[in-house]
């Protein structure tokens, strides 16, 4: 009985024909009715056909059925009543494993979702493209970090580091690579991955984008306070006792000098060079001293306190610090804070200290030149951060000193100690922030502190 249905429609459809075609050939050799002949015939004809659509439809479902896996069109679905129990049976397997199918798509989209999620919030930038050069792949991180909304070919970043261009389509799979670029008066140190995949018979190559600056220079000042407190401890150490001494004999001989009667003359005289001596030994070991203090303030610089403040007021004290220094001097002092209520989450007092040796050391710049002029600036970068910049006109700093001025001890000025730069570089990591500086000979250096 399982294919009762179905066989019972065959073989009514079959009897009919039958007896339709027993009717044909009883009018075509018995009669002459041609007109019924005709009708007859048309009859068989339709009866032919509906047989044979009736028997082939499982062909025509199971057509559909892989056509639909073929093209991933899994919205089919298939009637499960209708020609028998066997028959619907096999529709309902269609429509599980169509729904199987749904099921699988539905989970793999979700855990593409859920990929590009994770790949779009990583912190490291992420680049797959193919060896021509055209990007299948770039993530937020990285689309901040090379200051683009989007990136259809590596090639387009020529315009912003020719280098970074050359390196990505050169890097092989393993290999490691580190690229400087000067973005906007912002150094960035590039360290780049790379490795290989296949999508599609198609090779791709995924590489790893991080700006790897702030944390050499954590390490290149890590090393210099390293030094420093070894070095100023070893000083401190061998010029304390030596300064104490020197104090103490000074105080012993002035002692003596004023007890010595009259007729001792000459050995009075030789006292009081010998007094003269210790002096002059007690006051540069005490200016050792000072010096030591003065470069142990790099390893002892205070946490900042930091808080949410207005650059408009922040330049409106320099400015009234800074009057002393601009009187009587013809050196042009402009400030422009773009926009006026841009605000900076920074310890105030520590940023004032940077601000104002800057402004310093471009007043010792532009010192005697015609028409000198210093500029300070702030205003916000193309990713959103916080720009201020101290421009003046002076001669600038030569190429071969532009990297060595934030270096402890190294200073272009005569006398200077080497000092500023490197507090205010300090100053600028405890604020996750960095200090950079670009000079062009005769025309303007510019120093950026960006937040």
């Amino acid at each position: 009985m399982v294919y009762k249905r179905f066989r019972v429609n065959s073989i009514i459809r079959i009897l009919l024909l039958g007896l339709t075609l027993a009717g044909f050939f009883y009018i075509l050799f018995k009669t002459t009715l041609y007109a019924a002949l005709v009708i007859i015939g048309l009859l068989i004809i339709y009866q032919v056909y509906s047989l044979i659509h009736y028997i082939e439809k499982t062909n025509r479902d199971l057509t559909i059925f892989f056509e639909a896996i073929k093209y991933s069109d899994f919205s089919q679905t298939f009637k499960e009543r209708g020609i028998g129990p066997s028959f619907d049976s096999l529709k309902k397997a269609f429509n599980e494993v169509m729904n199987a199918f749904r099921k699988t798509r539905a989970e793999k989209e979700e855990h593409y979702r859920y990929l590009q999620t994770v790949v779009q919030h990583v912190g490291i930038g992420l680049i797959a493209f193919q060896p021509n050069g055209e990007v299948e792949l770039i993530n937020t991180a990285a689309k901040r970090l090379l200051n683009v909304t989007q990136l259809k070919n590596i090639e387009s970043l020529e315009s912003w580091s020719k280098p970074l261009v050359n390196t990505l389509l050169q890097l092989r799979p393993k290999q490691r690579a580190l690229v400087k670029v000067e973005d906007e008066n912002e150094l960035l140190h590039l360290a780049l991955y790379a490795t290989e995949f296949k999508l599609r018979g198609q090779k791709f190559s995924l590489v790893s984008i991080q700006n790897i600056h702030s944390e050499l220079e954590e390490r290149e000042i890590e090393a210099w306070q390293k030094l420093i407190r070894v070095l100023t401890h070893e000083i401190m150490n061998s010029i304390t006792p030596i300064s104490s001494l020197a104090s103490t004999i000074n105080e012993l001989l002035k002692e003596s000098l004023r007890a010595q009667p009259a007729e001792e003359k000459m050995k009075t005289e030789s006292l009081s060079d010998v007094h003269h001596a210790v002096q002059t030994i007690q006051k540069r070991s005490q200016g050792l001293l000072h010096f030591v203090d003065a470069y142990r303030n790099l390893t002892l610089i205070q946490k900042p306190n930091f808080q949410i403040f207005s650059i408009h007021e922040l330049f409106a004290r320099v400015e009234k610090l800074m009057e002393a220094n601009l009187k009587k001097k013809p050196i042009q002092l402009k400030l422009r804070v773009d926009p006026q209520s841009l605000e900076l989450t920074a310890d105030p007092e520590l940023i004032e200290q940077v601000v104002i040796n800057l402004l310093l050391n471009s007043l010792h710049a532009v010192e005697g030149r015609k028409k000198a002029k210093i500029y300070l600036d702030a205003r916000m970068d193309g990713r959103g951060r916080v720009l201020i910049q101290v421009k003046d006109n002076g001669p600038g700093i030569p190429k071969e000193n532009i990297e060595k001025i934030f270096i402890p001890f190294f200073s272009t000025k005569e006398g200077g100690s080497g000092i500023g730069l490197s507090l205010s570089r300090q100053i600028m990591r405890l604020h996750h922030g960095s200090i950079s500086a670009r000079s062009k000979p005769n025309e303007e250096t510019v120093f950026t502190l960006r937040f």
